[in-house]
Formats: structure tokens, C-alpha cells, sequence
């Protein structure tokens, strides 16, 4: 492992993803991983949830992580990696929340085209059941990231205290605190690597979270109903 993300999701994290690899550092893990194999990832994720340390499973092929699920586990990840670097991705508080709202939380507590598919498959789909609830464990339980409320000012209140806890937990030298907006240069620094002659590479992260779930909704009720199997 040569790189753990720490930074929220929604801090440009999939762009974090495709610059990464574009440098050479080999497969980043990033939560697209998960929603690519829920039987396998939420297994793992829910074990490291509980106590265990599977993260030879988890993170086999991969030299990097960002996003979540791994970004929860920084710390732990930085003990059992000694010599990987810390990315700490930010992002304006306000932009920040805006995005966040936008799809993680309207995923699990809107009522707009998205939840209201996400929630259908859920009742025909018990992978698509367990991954919701490894998504509730990760971000609104008690042990959950946003465990002190959901409402803006709270949300904003705790990216913050997130970001000052892991300054202060990552010893400076193995610390970057990047925003994408800075482009390669500090990265490339950073990890000691060549700048590339192209621009950073642009991911709409929103637009592909909307997909992912929305796109895998749809194709699991379709199926759904011309199989006829009953819910649940």
C-alpha cells in the first residue's frame, strides 16, 4: 500500500482514483469497488466493521486507497501499512455539503427518484439490503462518521472535526493536505513521482453515484419482475 485516502467522500475522490493510477501507483480501491461486488465487499467491509483486520483481502491487487470504506479506517491502515502516505482530500465546507446531500444522504433519507429506488431494490434485492446497512453503520450509527446529526450545520461541523482529527493523528511527513483544485504539483511532490504533461483528470463523481444507483435499481426490479420471484 503506497497511499491512504482520509478525505471525505465527496472530496473529489474518484478523480483521486484515476490520478493515481494515471501516476503509476497501480489500482486504487475506491467505494465504485464495492458497489462492483457487493457479495465479496460488503462482506469484507462489515468484518472490518466488527473488529477484524482484512485487509489483505480487501485491498489484494491494489497499492492505493481513497473514498470510503477505507478512509474510515485510517488510522488502522496506517498502523498496518507503516510506510504508506496519508492524502487528506478537502474541499469548501459549503460545496462540501451541498454534494454530500446530494447523494449520500438523499440516498438514505430522501425522497427523490434515487431513494425511492434504491429503497424498491432493497425489498427484492437482499445484497442491495445488506450494502444499505453497511452504509447506515459506516455514516449514521452510533460509531458512524456522522453519528452527531445529519442536518447541515451538523454535517459541516463534523468534515471539519474529521479533517483536524486527522492532522493531527498523521505525522506531517506522511501527511498531504490536497485539494483537487491544486493540481499535480503538490501530489506529484508528494509522492515523489513525475509531473504529467496532461491536465488532472476530471471525474463527475456526483453523476456516477447517481448512475451506479439508479442504473443497478432499475436493472435488478427489471429482472425482478420478468423472473417473478416474490420480494424479499
Amino acid at each position: 500500500m503506497r497511499v491512504i485516502g482520509a478525505g471525505l467522500p465527496r472530496t473529489g475522490t474518484l478523480t483521486q482514483k484515476l490520478a493515481l493510477e494515471e501516476l503509476g501507483l497501480g489500482r486504487c480501491y475506491h467505494w465504485v469497488d464495492v458497489l462492483a461486488d457487493l457479495d465479496r465487499g460488503v462482506e469484507l467491509w462489515d468484518r472490518a466493521l466488527d473488529g477484524e483486520a482484512p485487509w489483505e483481502e480487501v485491498f489484494a491487487g491494489c497499492n492505493c486507497t481513497v473514498d470510503w470504506p477505507g478512509g474510515y479506517f485510517y488510522r488502522e491502515l496506517m498502523d498496518f501499512y507503516p510506510q504508506a502516505k496519508v492524502l487528506l482530500s478537502v474541499r469548501d465546507e459549503q460545496a462540501w455539503e451541498r454534494s454530500f446531500r446530494e447523494t449520500i444522504w438523499t440516498m438514505c433519507f430522501g425522497e427523490s427518484l434515487m431513494p425511492l429506488l434504491s429503497r424498491a431494490r432493497a425489498e427484492v434485492d437482499p445484497r442491495w439490503r445488506r450494502y444499505l446497512a453497511l452504509v447506515d453503520r459506516m455514516f449514521w450509527s452510533e460509531r458512524g462518521t456522522f453519528a452527531d446529526g445529519h442536518e447541515p450545520e451538523q454535517l459541516i461541523a463534523q468534515m471539519v472535526a474529521h479533517n483536524e482529527q486527522v492532522k493531527c493523528a498523521v505525522p506531517p511527513e506522511r501527511l498531504l493536505v490536497w485539494e483537487v483544485t491544486d493540481g499535480w504539483e503538490p501530489l506529484c511532490a508528494f509522492l515523489q513521482v513525475d509531473v504529467p504533461e496532461g491536465p488532472l483528470p476530471h471525474a463527475n463523481d456526483r453523476e456516477t453515484f447517481v448512475e451506479r444507483v439508479t442504473d443497478g435499481a432499475l436493472d435488478t426490479l427489471r429482472a425482478w419482475r420478468e423472473s417473478g420471484a416474490p420480494a424479499g
